[in-house]
Formats: C-alpha cells, structure tokens, sequence
C-alpha cells in the first residue's frame, strides 16, 4: 500500500461546488505553498456566469472556465484546463502542470503517486452514478453542451491491491478509499481527467 500524508480541507464549509479548486490548493500545500482557497479562486480561477435569453441557459465552457461560482451550491464546475491554467499561474515555474485526461490510471500511478506526488482527479460524489444533463448554449458560439451531474474533484494519494485512496473535500470526507473499479468507471464518465505536477529542476 502507498499512502501520501497531504494537508486535507474540506469544501463542505464554504465551497459546495469549489472541489476542483480544493483540490488543487491541498496539492499546492503540499508542496510548500502558502495559499488558500479563497486565493486561489480570486487570483487564479477564471469563471463565468450563466444567463437566461429567451427562455434558454446560456452558459460558459467547462474546459475555458469555472461554470458559476464555486461559493455557490446552484454552480456546475470545471474541467482539467482550467484547473491546469490557474495551476500554472498559481505554481510560477517550479512544475510543469501537465493534463493527464485519458492516461490510464496505471500510469498515474507509476509516474506520480509512486514518486510521492499527488494527482488531482475528476471522478464523481460519493461514486454516485453520473447522471447526463443539464445542457446549456455555450456563450459566443451558441453549441449545445452537456454537463455530466454527480461530476466531483478529488486528490489521489495513493492505492493498495483493491482500492484507490483519495483527499476526498466532499462533506469533511477526508482521506477515503474507494474500489478500484468503481473508481475506474466514474473516472471514465467524467471523460478520463486528471492533472499531474512535476518538479522542473533547472
């Protein structure tokens, strides 16, 4: 087994849908980092509103910017662009932020997790069931997206023969184990993302 001891926040306290940001933060912690939630939000995360015309929800693109608010519980969230954008900025040029959707979860494991480095995860709460919908017109273009609901944010920290470990933010979850292979199919709904980090030595 292979567990790595990472500050844990909760995102129940104040952030209802900020678990991408929480995530992102106790990695950033983790590695020495002296920041909050709240300034990560304010100076990194970009995010945009939805609006009403017509009848129809026009909304913003998960994987440019944060889809509402991450304060506020009625707000969708976003996707590992995003996060790999203010991850950038946040970290300045001591790691590289790499987006790692669609790496088999073997290979997080083998490049980060078994180097002592945490991967921030996109699976769902609780390991719920993803639910399709709502949808809503992206602003500018006018296509249709579709949000997969239950879509949730966490830290993997490690992994034993039968389960994966997670810094889960969700209601004070804290370090949680999972089995594998609902872990696999809830990270394959929500289209296979995570982000990695790795030191750049000069």
């Amino acid at each position: 087994m292979i567990k790595i001891d990472v500050p844990y926040i909760d995102q129940s306290v104040k952030y209802p849908t900020g678990c991408e940001s929480v995530s992102a933060v106790m990695l950033l912690q983790f590695l020495g980092y002296d920041m909050t939630v709240d300034e990560f939000i304010e100076n990194y995360l970009e995010l945009q509103d939805f609006e009403e015309k017509e009848g129809e929800l026009h909304g913003p693109n998960p994987y440019e910017c944060f889809c509402g608010s991450p304060y506020d519980e009625e707000s969708f969230g976003c996707y590992a662009p995003v996060i790999c954008k203010a991850l950038r900025k946040a970290a300045g040029e001591e790691y590289e932020v790499i987006d790692e959707t669609n790496t088999p979860i073997g290979q997080l494991l083998e490049t980060y997790i078994d180097q002592g480095m945490p991967v921030i995860f996109w699976a769902c709460i609780n390991m719920r069931e993803p639910i399709t919908g709502p949808c809503w017109k992206l602003h500018g273009c006018g296509d249709t997206f579709t949000w997969i609901s239950n879509e949730h944010c966490m830290l993997l920290v490690g992994y034993d023969e039968e389960g994966y470990y997670f810094n889960d933010p969700y209601e004070n979850n804290g370090v949680i184990r999972y089995p594998k292979a609902v872990v696999e199919d809830r990270h394959a709904a929500q289209h296979s993302q995570a982000v990695g980090v790795k030191k750049i030595y000069k």
